[in-house]
């Protein structure tokens, strides 16, 4: 299926001091795909308002959730739609409408920290830090689906090293799978992980701060002690390789500089790659 890149430059969701500089990262990627693959969606500059509901900027959220569900419907339903972030929250609307249309889809999140607070549990107010929480049901009225987009046997956290206590009860509550930074440094303890699910389908979310720092150095909250650019792309690879990829997302860019977007534009690409690029044939007589 031909691949589609939505670019939301969504800052709103983010509490880094800076937040505003992943609009920027969303247009220095945009600027590396291929344009008549690529609808950019226009976000709006105010902050926004919480409106009582504990989550910061809340107006502006809910208005571009809008804005890119209007831009989903633009796609024909054979294209794979990928996210081109912004903050995390950006992924909310796409990775629902890839749960409404495929029955049992699992979630692989990659990510450096956990994304599963509530509004009442969150110490910032930040939606990037609820956002996960948010697509199994348990976030401000508004954002959250009355059904569920994910439940948490359909879910699979990659990479978090950077857990709030209310988040490792809440993993540990749920029973969704979380796998360590050490557990990924070869693709089977993820395959087992995704297998083990019974899903056949898969959407893929990608925030940048997975990576290593020294790596990677453009994102709003880096953590040391991350994961290779090789050790993503082959965990990648090799999911796509066994599951139907229906979508996905790359987030989390926040580049200090256009010169420092371009230092990590390479690593940012060679994911982008993982995800979209067709996989190769295997060659039958290789078994032979």
């Amino acid at each position: 299926m031909p691949a589609r890149f939505l670019v939301v430059p969504q800052w709103q969701g983010s509490g880094s001091s800076r937040a505003m500089r992943l609009a920027d990262g969303a247009n220095a990627i945009a600027g590396d795909l291929p344009a008549a693959a690529t609808t950019p969606v226009e976000v709006r500059v105010e902050a926004g308002e919480s409106l009582g509901t504990g989550v910061h900027r809340f107006s502006s959220i809910h208005a571009i959730a809008d804005q890119v569900r209007a831009a989903l419907d633009t796609f024909d339903d054979d294209e794979t739609v990928f996210l081109i972030g912004g903050d995390c929250g950006a992924d909310l609307a796409p990775a629902a409408r890839a749960a409404e249309r495929n029955e049992g889809l699992l979630m692989v999140w990659f990510d450096a920290h956990g994304d599963l607070h509530t509004p009442e549990s969150s110490p910032s107010g930040t939606f990037s830090g609820m956002v996960l929480r948010t697509l199994l049901g348990d976030g401000a009225e508004g954002l959250a689906s009355r059904q569920p987009a994910f439940t948490p046997d359909r879910v699979v956290h990659a990479g978090a090293r950077a857990l709030d206590d209310a988040e490792v009860e809440y993993l540990a509550a749920s029973g969704i799978r979380s796998l360590t930074v050490d557990e990924l440094a070869t693709p089977d303890a993820i395959i087992a992980a995704a297998e083990a699910t019974g899903a056949t389908k898969i959407y893929l979310h990608v925030d940048l701060d997975v990576l290593d720092p020294a790596i990677i150095a453009g994102v709003g909250y880096p953590e040391p002690f991350g994961l290779a650019v090789e050790q993503l792309t082959s965990a990648i690879r090799a999911l796509r390789a066994r599951f139907e990829l229906v979508g996905g997302a790359v987030t989390g860019f926040a580049p200090a500089s256009p010169e420092a977007a371009a230092s990590d534009l390479s690593a940012i690409l060679r994911v982008l790659a993982a995800l979209t690029r067709p996989l190769p044939t295997p060659n039958p007589t290789e078994d032979a």
